[in-house]
């Protein structure tokens, strides 16, 4: 599950914790003269960039707030404090390694200042050096045991080192300290969520609503729960109210899209995707799920827009040129859905799915020779797929080698039994070769496994006029256009068995009507 972690520069724990001293008033750190200016006038200047600083960071002005710690720096080099609010603020602008040059200064300057040590490992943490940032959160909880930022670091660290359980105990120690605060028990959920202790997550998640209704991220996160539990319309429900409450983030609108494509809304759905890659252009997933949902929905030239920006995004996935090959399969397009099957059999050469997939692409274009290619080079690995046995069976029909096609169609329907199309093409090849009894035993078999198969019906029927099994073939006639009201075929057929069978008036209609 994607769990957001929310970024330092967005966390205003971390900026009430940091700047707390500077909201109650001057920085209190030890100062030092510049030469030739007394240190009462070095005091006011620091103390008045300190003021500016701050309502720089109110307006959220990173960058001007960072020109005036720059200057507290340059006026009071020796202090530890500065140092560190100064990293924060670089940190913040992304910045990581001019920050990580000042919490080391500020660790040189005062070694058990347990503040620089947390900040330190978050951006070593954002910089991947986990290691290191190990080091730095453990010393961080040695000097400062009782301070749940240390452990919420030390727990974030943990995560990254896919440590879950000690991450999750770090975390709830953080959330015994400060229990009032939303965003300990956001990320405490968001730790069990990922060690799918789901129903611990949903309430923390929870706690965090009840602390702060307005909080999209649990809204979201605790919308993604629900989704994995199955539990849809709360899961709408906790989505809608991140999308509301924070309508440009993009994960919100492509979680919402699943919940509501389980419900069976599927417009809804793209909608929620659409606005999801028009917010995240470069987010992957996004597209192949626009590109399946409008598959489904009959939009075969939008999936195929939507499949290319995936392969663009994607080159090296497998999955996502097999996607567009099937959507442009689907348009009619062979000759350019080929290399998209041969691009994904280059990265994983052994997937039947993609060869198959190219077999298909090679019988759209009547490359029959090349068809059979595929399917059998697909066979030697996977010599049990019924799938592709029929395939074989059916690129073998179309090139009028009817007995390899039937001894291929006849593997088929012993690998797999339940799959009337198998049957259903055995019984018109039987009838090609005259072959009827064996033909309507293969055209019954396909009408087993799928009752409202009415090209099945309509073909049984005809099966049995040529049999002179003429009731029966008006029963079966019947079915299908009972199935299919507009089978202009069946009904033409019908109309030709009851005048064999003496009805003019009744030939008559179904003559009409086909």
């Amino acid at each position: 599950m994607t769990i957001v972690r929310p970024g330092i520069s967005n966390s205003m724990a971390s900026f009430r914790r940091l700047f707390g001293i500077l909201l109650l008033g001057s920085l209190p750190v030890t100062l030092f003269a510049q030469a030739g200016k007394p240190k009462e006038i070095v005091d006011k200047q620091v103390a008045s960039l300190n003021r500016q600083g701050k309502a720089a960071l109110k307006r959220g002005d990173l960058g001007t707030a960072g020109v005036y710690f720059e200057k507290v720096v340059r006026l009071s080099p020796r202090s530890a404090e500065a140092h560190n609010t100064l990293g924060w603020v670089l940190l913040s602008q992304n910045q990581p390694d001019a920050a990580i040059s000042h919490f080391r200064r500020a660790l040189e300057l005062r070694p058990n200042f347990a503040q620089a040590h947390t900040n330190l490992a978050s951006t070593l943490v954002q910089k991947g050096d986990i290691d290191a940032a190990l080091g730095e959160g453990r010393e961080a909880v040695r000097l400062a045991p009782r301070d749940a930022e240390a452990h919420r670091t030390l727990g974030r660290v943990l995560s990254f080192r896919e440590d879950l359980e000690g991450a999750s105990q770090e975390l709830k120690r953080a959330v015994e300290l400060e229990p009032q605060r939303a965003d300990l028990h956001d990320e405490l959920g968001s730790v069990l969520a990922q060690r799918s202790s789901l129903d611990e997550a949903a309430g923390e998640f929870s706690q965090a609503l009840r602390l702060q209704p307005e909080s999209a991220q649990a809204h979201l996160h605790l919308g993604v729960v629900r989704l994995q539990q199955k539990l849809f319309e709360d899961a709408v429900h906790h989505l809608r109210e991140a999308v509301r409450s924070a309508p440009n983030v993009g994960q919100s609108h492509y979680y919402l899209s699943q919940a509501l494509e389980q419900q069976g809304k599927r417009d809804d759905a793209i909608r929620e995707l659409q606005a999801c890659v028009k917010l995240q252009p470069d987010f992957a997933p996004a597209h192949t799920q626009l590109g399946l949902l409008l598959q489904r929905a009959g939009d075969a030239d939008g999936a195929v827009t939507a499949y290319r920006r995936a392969v663009q995004l994607q080159p090296d996935n497998p999955d996502t040129h097999n996607n567009l090959g099937l959507a442009l399969i689907q348009i009619g397009d062979a000759t350019d859905s080929i290399p998209e099957f041969e691009a994904a059999l280059r990265l994983r050469p052994e997937d039947t799915g993609y060869r198959g997939n190219l077999g298909t692409a090679y019988v759209q274009k009547a490359d029959f020779d090349a068809a059979i290619t595929q399917f059998q080079a697909a066979l030697k690995i996977a010599p049990e797929d019924a799938t592709l046995h029929y395939n074989l069976g059916l690129a073998f029909k179309l090139k009028d080698k009817l007995s390899e096609a039937i001894a291929e169609l006849q593997r088929a329907a012993g690998l797999d039994p339940t799959q009337a199309d198998i049957h259903y093409t055995l019984g018109v090849t039987f009838w090609q070769q005259g072959e009827f009894a064996k033909s309507e035993d293969e055209l019954r078999a396909a009408i087993h496994a799928k009752p409202d198969y009415a090209e099945a019906h309509y073909t049984l029927g005809t099966v049995l006029k040529q049999e002179g099994k003429l009731q029966e073939s008006v029963a079966a006639l019947r079915e299908a256009i009972r199935l299919q009201h507009d089978f202009a075929g069946a009904h033409t057929t019908l109309a030709a068995v009851l005048r064999q069978l003496g009805d003019p008036a009744g030939a008559a209609t179904e003559s009409r009507l086909g």
